[in-house]
């Protein structure tokens, strides 16, 4: 009686053939999926260091000051389940010695809300949903794309209101993750004006005068983990001045601050998430396909060699 395969030899064969093309449809098609921006999001990041601040009860500008960034993002989850975009609020306040053990933003030095919309694959931004403001552009702002390339991204900021370029500036290490570093700056730009008494802007023979405001940023310094785009440390060097109408010189320094950067604990808590983010898309993009596609290969030939000596075996007995 003729011999056929095992069952278990078939079996073999199946799931190693099954194995061999789940492994490149784990690349193709189940990593572009997991790897989306979330909507869920609750971050709170600082920047602290030291600069300069104009103290509007005394009319001067206070120098050697602790210069506090607070920056929180909340998802919205409701309206990004809606859309299909991720749809995120930022609450930014800047305070300094003064202000900041009062806890409240809205008697901050600064405050400054917006509303962040971007295709969760491309993180392109999107005018929907309430954007705000509604001229948002660029590749990057609160995170970059997924898988970073080492190019020049077009980076948003809040103050300029407009992207800048940020140039790729070298790879670095930051406990265990490896960052690529864009560097950029600001040139000093006209952003707006702003009503004030003439003689705070060496105008004394005027009363209130529309005065000039102006910004730059003389070093912007972002590390950014290469699998996920989020931001794992950054520094930043902003300069906000107000200058008479039509003057080429600052006449107040409203804030000037040099290398205000990520505080140790916020640097911590964005490594932790980018870590854990990345784990998960090297899970699906490389780990998975590449166990699948080993252990593929082996039940394959092991299943054809058990499947071609049953056969061999069957014709044998035949005769």
């Amino acid at each position: 009686m003729p011999r056929t395969a095992s069952p278990l030899s078939l079996a073999l064969l199946g799931v190693g053939v099954f194995l061999l093309v789940l492994a490149p449809l784990l690349i193709r098609y189940v990593t572009p999926r997991a790897a989306v921006t979330p909507v869920d999001v609750d971050v709170t990041t600082v920047f602290t260091g030291t600069g300069s601040y104009f103290d509007t009860d005394a009319l001067t500008t206070r120098d050697g000051q602790r210069i506090t960034i607070t920056r929180h993002v909340l998802g919205d989850v409701a309206a990004s389940e809606q859309s299909g975009r991720a749809v995120w609020d930022v609450s930014t306040t800047v305070d300094t010695p003064r202000t900041l053990p009062l806890k409240d933003p809205r008697r901050a030095f600064q405050w400054t809300t917006g509303r962040w919309v971007t295709d969760r694959r491309s993180n392109a931004p999107v005018h929907c949903c309430g954007e705000s403001p509604t001229r948002f552009d660029g590749d990057a702002y609160l995170k970059f794309p997924f898988a970073v390339e080492k190019k020049t991204y077009r980076w948003w900021d809040d103050t300029l209101g407009a992207a800048v370029p940020l140039r790729f500036a070298g790879t670095t290490r930051l406990q265990g993750i490896t960052g690529y570093r864009f560097t950029g700056t600001v040139p000093a730009t006209r952003t707006g004006t702003r009503q004030v008494p003439g003689r705070l802007v060496d105008r004394p023979g005027q009363g209130q005068i529309q005065a000039e405001e102006w910004y730059a940023n003389t070093g912007i310094d972002l590390v950014v983990e290469e699998r996920t785009g989020r931001i794992v440390d950054a520094s930043i060097s902003p300069v906000k001045t107000l200058r008479a109408p039509g003057a080429r010189r600052d006449a107040v320094v409203l804030l000037r601050a040099r290398n205000l950067a990520f505080t140790p604990a916020t640097r911590r808590a964005q490594i932790a998430l980018a870590r854990a983010d990345s784990g998960k898309l090297a899970l699906v993009g490389r780990t998975l396909p590449t166990a699948a596609g080993a252990a593929g290969g082996v039940l394959a030939v092991a299943g054809g060699v058990l499947v071609a000596r049953g056969r061999r075996g069957g014709r044998f007995s035949a005769a």
